[in-house]
Order: structure tokens, then C-alpha cells, then sequence
């Protein structure tokens, strides 16, 4: 017997959709001044900040649609709704900060063997306008759901702009000061090298929902174990398969047998309960057997 609902949509937090709108209408904004600002003073600091805040603000752009889809109920063709739309938007935000931080590189190196006048002024006027938009839009993203993969990618877009802020103005602080045009290509590798890291790491944990890889704190034996310890009647808990619809909503599918025949509905509400307080899963679907496995060769 299974115990399963068929409504299996979860409600988005609409505070992460509105945090993500009023950031991407900030960062598209002032992106347009980075540009300008760029060419004018010949910055590649101030280039590259801008480009990135051109890609954060398709992120962000992706990241409030991916709420939006989100939000939609669950239908004939998607029974999970649209949940999934959010770890794809983080994997292709995830992408986009490791090309991004390439680029810069590339730029970088370029700059080293060709050295281009920068002219510090409006590359440190621009820079510090930058810094202050990208602290607001942080502010604005930093108060929503941190543990939502999608609101963090788009978290972590907005923090390497920031510290691409940081980076220019340390730049043209040392350009004014020292005429060191090398040191605008050197914090830019500085930034990129962040950007990667991060960019890294929420393209590997998207990656791994995508393939529906187990979550990291749910153990087949573990499950097994508190089962068998918590619940008098059973005596076996197997094929267990876990993965993730989000990162924070888990699936469980597992079979469990008993000792005496009850009311299957009795003992399912005992192991539902039991595994959403110890595992933290939302849906589980449990195959109750009084018989021996008949899938004993089925994975």
C-alpha cells in the first residue's frame, strides 16, 4: 500500500520573489552608469563590474521568474508544479559566475601585456555609486531565505559585484595615488578568483539536486535504524531512495515490513511522522509488506 497525496506543490515564500524584483530593477539601473563609466575612464575593473552586473541582473531576472513558475499549482503534466524551475536557475546562475570570472581573467592578462591609462576620477566616482547600489541590493536579498538555493545563487551574484565595487575603488585609490595601472587588473583577478568559488559551489549543489543525488544529511541506514528502534512492529525498512524536489523540500520512497497484520493506515502515519521528524522529508511514498519483498531484485 502507498500513502501519498497527489497535491504535492509547496507554497513559495513571496518574500524572496519581491526581494528578488526590487534587486534586479536596482542592479539593472545602475548598470548602465558602470558602462559608461568604464569607457570613459578606460577601467577594466569597472568593465568587468559592469558586465557581471549585467549578468547578475539576467540572474536575478531568471531567479524572480523561477519564483513566479514556482508559484503555480501542479497540474496533469507536472505533478511536483514548478518547484524544480529554481535549482535550474541557480545551475545556469552557478554557470554563468564561472564564465564570468574567465572572463575577467582573460581580460586580466590581457591588460598585463598591453597596459592601458586608466583615469582614476571617474573610475573612483562610479565605483563608490556601485558599491553603495550593491550594498542596498545585498541588504535587500540578505533578508530573505538563506537557505534557498535560488535566492542564494542570486545572493552571491550581488556580493562579487560588490566586492567588484570594492575592488575598483582600492584600484583607483592606488592609481591617483601611485600611478599603478597594473593594480586595476590585479583586484580584478582578485575578484574572479572569489566569484569562481562561489560561482563553484552553487553550480555543484544545483548539479547534484538536478541528478536527484540523496541529500547530504539523509543515511539509508540511519533511516533504517530509527525505524526499527521507534516503531515496535517494524522489522525492515529497504529500497530506500531520498533526493530533493528543492533544497529544501526532500522525497522519500522506501519499503517497510511488519510483524502483524494491522490497519496499514496506523502504521503509515507512525513512519511518516517519524521520518519528517528525524529527516526533515515532505513526501514520502512507503510500500507496507506483511510477505516477503517482491521486488527483492529491483533497486
Amino acid at each position: 500500500m502507498h500513502d501519498h497525496q497527489h497535491d504535492h506543490s509547496v507554497a513559495v515564500n513571496q518574500d524572496n520573489k519581491i526581494r528578488v524584483l526590487w534587486a534586479m530593477l536596482l542592479t539593472f539601473g545602475f548598470m548602465f552608469a558602470e558602462v559608461i563609466g568604464g569607457l570613459i575612464s578606460g577601467s577594466l575593473a569597472l568593465l568587468a563590474d559592469a558586465g557581471h552586473m549585467f549578468s547578475d541582473g539576467l540572474a536575478l531576472l531568471l531567479s524572480w521568474l523561477a519564483f513566479k513558475y514556482s508559484d503555480k499549482q501542479a497540474d496533469e503534466a507536472r505533478s511536483f508544479g514548478w518547484h524544480r524551475f529554481q535549482i535550474l536557475a541557480a545551475f545556469v546562475n552557478g554557470l554563468s559566475l564561472l564564465l564570468i570570472a574567465v572572463w575577467i581573467v582573460i581580460e586580466a592578462i590581457q591588460r598585463f601585456m598591453e597596459p592601458v591609462s586608466v583615469m582614476a576620477t571617474p573610475m573612483m566616482v562610479i565605483a563608490v555609486l556601485g558599491l553603495v547600489i550593491n550594498i542596498v541590493v545585498f541588504k535587500i536579498l540578505s533578508g530573505g531565505d538563506h537557505e534557498n538555493l535560488n535566492l542564494k545563487s542570486a545572493m552571491i551574484h550581488v556580493l562579487g559585484d560588490l566586492l567588484g565595487s570594492v575592488a575598483a575603488i582600492v584600484a583607483a585609490f592606488l592609481i591617483m595615488l601611485f600611478g599603478w595601472f597594473w593594480a586595476d587588473p590585479v583586484l580584478s583577478v582578485l575578484v574572479a578568483l572569489l566569484i569562481l568559488k562561489s560561482g563553484w559551489a552553487v553550480v555543484k549543489k544545483s548539479a547534484h539536486i538536478l541528478i536527484e543525488g540523496t541529500p547530504a544529511h539523509i543515511d539509508e541506514d540511519e533511516v533504517r535504524k530509527v525505524l526499527v528502534e521507534n516503531i515496535a512492529t517494524v522489522t525492515d525498512v529497504h529500497h530506500v531512495h531520498a533526493w530533493s524536489l528543492t533544497n529544501d523540500i526532500n522525497l522519500m520512497t522506501l519499503h517497510v515490513k511488519i510483524n502483524k497484520v494491522l490497519h496499514d493506515t496506523d502504521v503509515l502515519k507512525q513512519i511518516k511522522q517519524t521520518i519528517e521528524q528525524n529527516f526533515n522529508v515532505q513526501h514520502t511514498t512507503i510500500q507496507v509488506e506483511h510477505l516477503p519483498c517482491p521486488d527483492d531484485e529491483c533497486i
